[in-house]
């Protein structure tokens, strides 16, 4: 999956000169924590976050301080040194420059321009939804052989009970001689599945269901 298909693209964006206080009442109003700052050309010149403004804002008790933050433009807080990405990058590739970065948006840059805007919010609920999270389904976890076509075999045993597939997730495990297949499936009666991959030779990690349970 590419940015493109998760991205936000009708952004709700700031210039440098609008105020601290237009930042926080337009964050309040559309209910966001990221505002892109642009320039008359749709360029991206900085990016304010709700966290930039609370670490930046004076104590409660100092009003007037407090007034004359408020009454700062953008451009004296913003973020300048962006890290962007591109409408085309790989969804699991900016997960991960967000987590190494410790960052929570990446705004999203074509031709120069801004076109979009991804969030961590973004990202768990696209992972929530490839992995099959959020439907009914049972869940399996098998160890087996680092082995070229194990994926295929379990495939074919899932097949053979007609049982559909819903996301197939591969850890490595401690040894690096296996690794463990995570399986969503569309059924809720898991014993006979469980039963003939142990017949098979599998190791079946997770549910624990016992021949005596059936």
């Amino acid at each position: 999956m590419i940015v493109k298909q998760i991205m936000k693209q009708n952004l709700i964006t700031l210039s440098a000169t609008h105020t601290i206080r237009e930042a926080l009442e337009t964050m309040r109003k559309h209910k966001i924590r990221h505002i892109p700052i642009i320039n008359d050309d749709h360029t991206l010149i900085g990016l304010v976050t709700e966290r930039d403004v609370k670490d930046a804002s004076p104590s409660i008790f100092q009003l007037e301080l407090k007034e004359d933050f408020l009454n700062k433009p953008i451009e004296s807080l913003m973020s300048t040194n962006l890290i962007t990405g591109h409408p085309l990058d790989f969804v699991e590739e900016i997960a991960a420059i967000l987590m190494e970065n410790q960052i929570g948006c990446l705004p999203i840059l074509q031709n120069q321009k801004l076109v979009g805007l991804i969030t961590e919010t973004d990202l768990l609920h696209t992972f929530v939804k490839l992995t099959g999270a959020d439907q009914p389904a049972s869940h399996i976890e098998i160890k087996v052989e680092n082995k070229a076509g194990k994926l295929a075999e379990l495939s074919s045993i899932f097949r053979h009970h007609r049982i559909n597939i819903s996301s197939v997730l591969v850890y490595p495990d401690t040894d690096e001689m296996y690794k463990i297949l995570v399986f969503r499936i569309q059924t809720m009666n898991i014993h006979t599945i469980i039963a003939d991959l142990r017949t098979e030779g599998y190791q079946v990690l997770y549910p624990h269901v016992w021949e005596n349970d059936q």
